[in-house]
């Protein structure tokens, strides 16, 4: 498999994921910026919508969008319990918090990123950002992790998205749970393999 990442972008929780599963890949770098991949392929030929991850399996199949690709990688290591079975209620559990993440936590970090948001619209989407993590804080309450005390898919992908509060002036200290939960992620094996490997970490 292969799978296509930018350092630090939303593919650091499918790099996670194949870590955690255990699973042989390579990993390409597909700039956000040039779209130009390490052979000089442009990436756009690759992925039409230009933008990280996408996951090439063996058969040469391509899986865009983080949370499909994160669930395939669970299941192709059932025994790793990074997903619970299909079809039970603590899967659609699993697809709940991936949809939170996904919508209500990285797209409302997104307009933070963009040089052209105007001032006062990055201060609403801050607020409102602010008050998702004041949620995901509560829910981490007397949790290990969003689960319960499994680490699962869901996990990287919060992880990834939290890292970039500091980035765009979020500021998370307060979030105790949180910021908790973030240090029990990070110490793991598999996140500080992904992170090393992106250069995020030393």
């Amino acid at each position: 498999m292969k799978l296509y990442y930018s350092p630090g972008a939303c593919s650091l929780s499918p790099h996670i994921a194949l870590h955690e599963a255990g699973l042989a890949f390579d990993a390409v770098p597909a700039p956000t910026k040039t779209h130009q991949l390490p052979d000089g392929t442009d990436y756009y030929t690759i992925n039409p919508l230009g933008y990280v991850p996408l996951l090439e399996l063996d058969n040469g199949e391509r899986l865009r969008e983080g949370p499909a690709i994160v669930q395939y990688i669970a299941d192709q290591v059932p025994q790793k319990n990074l997903a619970p079975a299909a079809g039970t209620m603590a899967r659609y559990r699993l697809q709940e918090w991936l949809t939170f993440i996904g919508t209500e936590v990285h797209k409302g970090f997104s307009p933070l990123f963009n040089p052209a948001t105007p001032d006062d619209f990055k201060a609403a989407t801050k607020t409102k950002l602010s008050q998702r993590l004041a949620w995901v804080d509560s829910q981490l309450a007397g949790k290990q992790y969003l689960m319960g005390d499994t680490f699962s898919v869901a996990d990287g992908y919060l992880f990834t998205v939290t890292n970039w509060a500091p980035r765009v002036g979020v500021d998370i200290t307060g979030l105790p749970n949180l910021v908790a939960y973030r240090e029990r992620v990070a110490a793991r094996p598999a996140v500080q393999a992904a992170m090393k490997a992106e250069g995020l970490l030393k």
